[in-house]
C-alpha cells in the first residue's frame, strides 16, 4: 500500500473522507493495563522511552486493541533536553523534574550541543521508529513528534511544570538574549530530531506546543510562531515532502494564521475552540481534534454528544478525529471504544 493511501495522510493532503480517521494523543498510556505491565518491566519512564523493544510494544498496544488509523511514537518531549546533557527524570505523582538552567548554563549547553550528540543519544528512539514501521499494519499512519521549543524551554527554565510557566515567561522578559540562544538551540536540535524520525520511517510528525497559551501576543509570535516556522523550514530543507501537524494548545484567536505563518500542514485544535471558528480554520486546511478528554471520561450521552457535534461541524471537510489534548489515566477503556464506534458510525 502506498503511503498516500493511509487515511490520515490523505486528510493531511486535503482530502475529506466520509468517515474521518481517528487516533488519540497519549493513546499509549496509563489507562491501559497492558501499558502498566510493560512500564513496570521497563523500570523508569525514561528507560521505557529508550528501550526500542518495549517502546515499540507500548506504541502498538492501542493499535491492537482499538485499530486506530494512526500510531504515534511512544516517547516524551523532554528527551531533547536529556539529549543535550541536562539531568532529566520523572517522579511518580510529580512528573518531569530537571535541574533548572540559567543564562550561564544555557551558554554551556549551546557550546556543547551538536547534531551528532543529540542523534547519538536518541538513537534508541529512532530504532523504535524503524521497528514500528515494520510492525504496524500497512494502512496505519506512523507519527513521530517533538515538543515545540517554547514548551520544552519552560521545563528547562523552571525545572518542572508550573500552573502558568511563570519562571520561563519572566526569564524571557528579563534575559531575552540568553533565552533566544536557548530557543535557537532547541529549534535546531528539534528539527534534526524530526528529520531523523522521518528518515527512520515516520509518515508525518507533530509539534506539541502545550504551553503556547500562557504568552501575550508579542511573546507568542516571538517564542512560539517564529521558532516553529524555522523548524518547519529546516525539516523541509532536508525532507521536502514532510507532512507536519502543529498543535499550539489553548491559543484561542491566535490559531488564526498559525498554519500560514509556520507552514504546517494540519492544525491540531483543543476542545475550547468554538465550532464556527474551527470551521473557519478548516476552510484554510486540514484540522485535527477536538473532543474534550473529560467527555471521554464521562461516557454515555455526554460523550455521544461531543462526538456528534464535532462530526456535524467538521466532518464535511478534511478532519482527523482526535481529542483536544491527551487521554487521561482514569479514562474507562469502554468509553474509548464507544467514541471509536460513534465516529465510525457503529453506534
Amino acid at each position: 500500500m502506498k503511503q498516500n493511501e493511509r487515511a490520515v495522510m490523505r486528510v493531511m493532503a486535503g482530502e475529506s473522507l466520509t468517515t474521518p480517521p481517528i487516533w488519540m494523543m497519549r493513546q499509549a498510556g496509563r489507562y491501559l493495563p497492558e501499558y502498566l505491565a510493560t512500564r513496570k518491566e521497563a523500570g523508569s519512564f525514561l528507560d521505557l522511552c529508550y528501550n526500542p523493544r518495549l517502546a515499540c510494544e507500548v506504541t502498538l498496544q492501542p493499535i491492537r486493541r482499538f485499530g486506530f488509523d494512526a500510531s504515534i511514537l511512544f516517547s516524551d518531549i523532554l528527551v531533547i533536553p536529556d539529549a543535550l546533557g541536562m539531568d532529566v527524570r520523572f517522579e511518580e505523582g510529580r512528573g518531569p523534574v530537571l535541574k533548572p538552567v540559567d543564562a550561564k548554563g544555557i551558554n554551556v549547553l549551546v557550546e556543547t550541543a551538536s547534531k551528532e550528540k543529540v542523534l547519538s543519544h536518541l538513537a534508541p528512539v529512532l530504532e523504535t521508529v524503524d521497528r514500528l514501521r515494520s510492525a504496524l499494519p500497512l494502512e496505519t499512519t506512523l507519527l513521530g513528534f517533538c515538543g515545540a521549543p517554547w514548551t520544552v524551554a519552560t521545563y528547562m527554565i523552571a525545572g518542572h511544570g508550573t500552573p502558568d510557566q511563570g519562571p520561563a515567561r519572566q526569564f524571557a522578559h528579563t534575559q531575552s538574549v540568553a533565552f533566544a540562544k536557548l530557543i535557537d538551540m532547541l529549534v535546531k536540535a528539534s528539527a534534526q530530531y524530526l528529520i531523523a524520525q522521518l528518515r527512520a520511517g515516520a509518515d508525518a510528525v507533530q509539534i506539541f506546543d502545550s504551553w503556547a497559551s500562557v504568552l501575550d501576543e508579542d511573546q507568542y509570535e516571538r517564542w512560539c510562531v517564529q521558532p516553529v516556522r524555522r523548524m518547519v523550514e529546516l525539516v523541509r530543507a532536508e525532507v521536502p515532502d514532510a507532512k507536519i501537524i502543529g498543535f499550539p494548545k489553548g491559543v484561542g484567536a491566535f490559531y488564526k494564521g498559525y498554519r500560514r505563518t509556520t507552514g504546517i500542514d494540519m492544525l491540531g485544535l483543543d476542545w475550547t475552540i468554538p465550532f464556527s471558528f474551527a470551521k473557519e480554520l478548516q476552510d484554510e486546511g486540514p484540522v485535527q481534534g477536538n473532543l474534550d478528554p473529560q467527555r471521554l471520561i464521562a461516557g454515555g450521552a455526554a460523550l455521544d454528544k461531543g462526538v456528534d457535534d464535532i462530526l456535524e461541524a467538521l466532518a464535511g471537510g478534511p478532519l482527523v478525529f482526535n481529542l483536544g489534548h491527551g487521554i487521561t489515566p482514569q479514562t474507562p477503556i469502554a468509553h474509548v471504544q464507544q467514541m471509536i464506534d460513534r465516529v465510525r458510525k457503529k453506534s
